[in-house]
């Protein structure tokens, strides 16, 4: 894994970048005020628009995106992240459709928790409130720039965005076109704000800046997520890498298996929720692993095998080595290997395992209970593909990221995932018994 050193302040090109930082933290905190007491049907009216200005101006997105992925080609980019980088028409329409869903969800903010009258008549409510000001550090996807401003915005947040300098033409353009809509809808501009994105240090005075942001988020590889969340002195969200597993039982309808397979590798392998390791029991290995290589194969996916893999399934299985097992490949490539039993598969995951998305498919309940029970993940797939861990699949529309941590939100973060609480008391009146307060002189 890479480890990404964020620059201090003195070893930044000077206090200006600092100064700059702080300064839009200011004013998000100043318009997250604002924005924290906008009604739902405000807050709708201005996704709605914003959806429909991206199609509107897809062609000036489009023109951005190009920009960026020719300089990233020109670099020596692998196709994986530009796979990630790139836009196009139904890339932004899709956008779009995020923030309508957005748009169309309830709104967290209000929401009662839990409530009760004390005994002594004082009604107490717990109710969902914004969060503030949520930084987002992010790599190359510029789709993120949307989703974050949506879920953002929607749940009464300011945001502020610290995309990669591989996409900034693309998110300099979609920011652009979601602050003339705030603006035209009479809400403060600087509740979305994009940071400066050629200097690193711009993410050390992002993730130290408490007291002015409430929340940093971090998406993206294993050394940006490490790095964020062991230097942040401003609390942290891990999203964490995806080293996903599908597991196929004894019992597994090999048809069902290899659909389930094909659909979690190779649907779409630059994302986090795609499948990493395969592990087959070892009863059915021999039938199942060379139907999973071949059609692996034809659809470009390189399998890296253990031994037993090897031994069965012939030319088109490169021999794994130990690194291969806790790789995030984010390519056509994917580890495979033979369990002898359920309980190996798992405590397979157990060692391997990033705890984000883990699958199994079978035909018995008490494998499916058993698999759902002890495997540690933010989401656990029975007989279904490790690609519906996503917010957008979940009914949230889009997602500000999958947490892998435990504390305070895990597996897709939606709209309430974005929220805090508090605590409103409504007395009349009402003091709390106790000792008087000694008088002075007493």
């Amino acid at each position: 894994m890479t480890v990404i050193e964020f620059p201090t302040s003195d070893k930044a090109t000077g206090d200006d970048l600092r100064d700059q930082v702080r300064e839009a933290a200011r004013r998000a905190r100043e318009a997250s005020a604002e924005l924290a007491q906008a009604t739902r049907a405000a807050k709708d009216a201005l996704l709605q628009d914003m959806a429909d200005e991206l199609v509107k101006r897809a062609p000036e997105i489009l023109e951005a995106n190009e920009r960026d992925v020719a300089a990233a080609r020109e670099s020596g980019m692998t196709e994986a992240l530009i796979d990630r980088l790139i836009l196009s028409t139904g890339r932004v329409e899709a956008m779009a459709d995020g923030l309508r869903t957005v748009a169309g969800l309830p709104d967290p903010v209000g929401e009662v928790l839990r409530g009760q009258v004390l005994p002594n008549g004082v009604q107490l409510r717990q109710v969902r409130v914004p969060l503030g000001v949520v930084g987002i550090v992010y790599e190359g996807r510029p789709n993120v720039t949307v989703d974050a401003a949506g879920l953002t915005l929607k749940s009464g947040n300011a945001v502020l965005l610290r995309g990669s300098s591989s996409a900034e033409s693309s998110n300099t353009a979609l920011v652009w076109i979601l602050r003339d809509v705030v603006a035209r809808h009479g809400l403060p501009m600087d509740a979305v704000q994009l940071l400066p994105c050629h200097d690193r240090a711009s993410v050390h005075h992002l993730i130290t800046a408490r007291g002015l942001v409430d929340v940093v988020i971090p998406r993206g590889g294993a050394g940006l997520i490490s790095a964020v969340v062991d230097q942040s002195t401003v609390p942290a969200i891990e999203t964490g890498v995806g080293n996903c597993h599908v597991y196929v039982d004894s019992s597994a309808d090999l048809d069902m298996a290899l659909r389930i397979l094909l659909n979690s590798k190779a649907r779409r392998p630059s994302v986090c929720n795609s499948a990493e390791t395969f592990l087959v029991h070892a009863d059915i290995a021999e039938e199942f692993v060379p139907r999973a290589i071949a059609e692996l194969s034809e659809a470009g996916v390189t399998v890296h095998g253990d031994e037993q893999v090897v031994a069965v399934g012939g030319p088109n299985v490169v021999p794994a080595t130990d690194e291969d097992w806790g790789t995030e490949y984010l390519s056509l490539d994917i580890a495979a290997a033979v369990v002898e039993s359920l309980p190996a598969a798992v405590e397979h995951i157990r060692e391997h395992g990033s705890g984000h998305t883990e699958a199994i498919v079978t035909s018995d309940f008490g494998a499916s209970q058993r698999f759902t029970a002890q495997v540690d993940a933010a989401a656990v797939m029975v007989n279904a593909s490790t690609a519906f861990t996503d917010g957008g699949e979940f009914g949230m529309g889009a997602e500000i990221g999958i947490s892998t941590q435990k504390l305070h939100s895990r597996g897709p973060m939606g709209l309430p995932e974005l929220t805090s609480t508090k605590w409103l008391a409504f007395g009349d009146g009402h003091v709390r018994p106790g000792s008087a307060p000694a008088k002075p002189g007493s």
